[in-house]
């Protein structure tokens, strides 16, 4: 197993930790155990980062890589979210149109693959998925950095939160827009 497979493995491998340490916080009322879920998070994130430029840069790109990278990414940022719904952090509607539009990618690229097309991420998609990511940082982080009578870090926060859900809405239309024949490809 090369080094980027290893790297997205690792991320899988974290999730539960950064469960466990996400919901020990909030049982226990420790910072501690919330500033552990956000290290574990931001290494699991990292790996992302790197696990992608190694393969490109050493030609060490795998079908298992191609499958498992972006999977491992939707079950980070997935647990992530479905937590916060229990933290109260994010309203349900919010967390199921982005984990829908994830479900609908997934199928829309199965059948695509099954007529032999590889369905590549897009800009919006990496840029979504940035967001999302930055987004969860800071609502892991319980700072708050007033000025004059408004918050400033949960303006923050709220940027990347509608701004997560609106490239969540546009990177699933670029996606089918760009590749809708693949879908009317076999008759509907």
């Amino acid at each position: 197993m090369n080094l980027p497979n290893k790297l997205t493995l690792f991320r899988v491998i974290l999730i539960p930790f950064f469960v466990v340490c996400l919901y020990l916080s909030e049982a226990t009322w420790n910072e501690g155990w919330l500033y552990g879920s956000l290290i574990i998070f931001i290494v699991a994130s990292l790996t992302d980062l790197f696990d992608g430029k190694i393969a490109r840069k050493y030609n060490l790109v795998t079908n298992f890589g191609k499958f498992m990278d972006p999977l491992a990414d939707k079950l980070l940022v997935s647990a992530a979210l479905i937590c916060f719904v229990e933290m109260e952090l994010l309203p349900a509607w919010f967390v199921l149109i982005i984990i829908s539009r994830e479900f609908i990618i997934s199928g829309f690229r199965l059948v695509a693959s099954d007529s032999g097309v590889v369905i590549a991420a897009s800009m919006w998609g990496k840029v979504k998925t940035t967001f999302q990511m930055v987004m969860i940082v800071l609502l892991l982080l319980p700072w708050c950095f007033m000025i004059g009578s408004i918050d400033l870090f949960f303006v923050l926060q709220e940027f990347f939160k509608w701004g997560s859900l609106l490239l969540t809405i546009i990177s699933l239309i670029d996606y089918l827009y760009k590749n809708k024949g693949v879908m009317l490809e076999g008759g509907m």
